[in-house]
């Protein structure tokens, strides 16, 4: 059994989230509106072990939350729960701290293993996500492997993957980089082929565990 916040301004979704957390056994210490309701009332006292967190909520969204947990309560976990599945979304809760990233269309039995992984491991693994992943970008700055001896990177291979690590699309990166899409496109797909990933998140977890970035 965890003991659970939920914050997600949008009541009924939340009222039935809590209801189904109930009958999987689990208890609701709390439920916040938006960020700032939920601060107010860990300041009173009542301290979660996990937070079930929406993104887009009004007064406070779920990443800038995220983040004041992070430095103020670094012993509450994370599980962000959104209709989002697009990268940049995953990417920017798992840089504001979140230990896993489940989508609000989950069946319950998904939910379950999320909260039962979080306890148990201080993560969760999912198709979206893999532990490597929230292990590098929570725990940035222990880079023990030197790069150079790892992969041989071109200088724009390099500027590609500093781009990848933020919340731009590959349009935007081309206009950046002041190249075609096309050529991103190549850029990519060299990079996946030679750092054995197959995803934009690969390739940010690449970059952030060998000190490309720093967050």
């Amino acid at each position: 059994m965890a003991n659970i916040a939920l914050t997600d301004d949008h009541i009924l979704l939340r009222n039935g989230l809590a209801s189904l957390l109930k009958n999987l056994g689990h208890h609701i210490l709390l439920e916040a509106d938006h960020g700032k309701d939920l601060i107010e009332k860990l300041r009173a006292g009542q301290q979660p072990e996990i937070v079930l967190m929406d993104i887009n909520m009004p007064e406070m969204d779920g990443c800038e939350t995220t983040q004041w947990l992070r430095k103020h309560y670094p012993k509450i976990k994370v599980l962000a729960l959104s209709m989002y599945d697009n990268e940049s979304a995953i990417i920017r809760m798992l840089k504001a701290g979140a230990k896993g990233y489940i989508l609000k269309d989950s069946r319950p039995q998904q939910l379950e293993v999320a909260i039962d992984a979080i306890m148990k491991q201080g993560f969760h693994y999912s198709e979206l996500l893999n532990g490597k992943l929230i292990h590098a970008i929570n725990q940035m700055g222990d880079v023990s492997t030197d790069l150079n001896t790892l992969v041989h990177l071109h200088e724009k291979e390099t500027e590609f993957l500093k781009l990848c690590c933020t919340e731009f699309t590959y349009k935007e990166i081309a206009d950046k980089l002041s190249v075609s899409p096309r050529t991103v496109d190549g850029y990519r797909d060299a990079l996946f082929e030679k750092l054995h990933v197959k995803t934009r998140i690969g390739l940010v977890m690449f970059s952030v565990k060998n000190g490309i970035v720093q967050f």
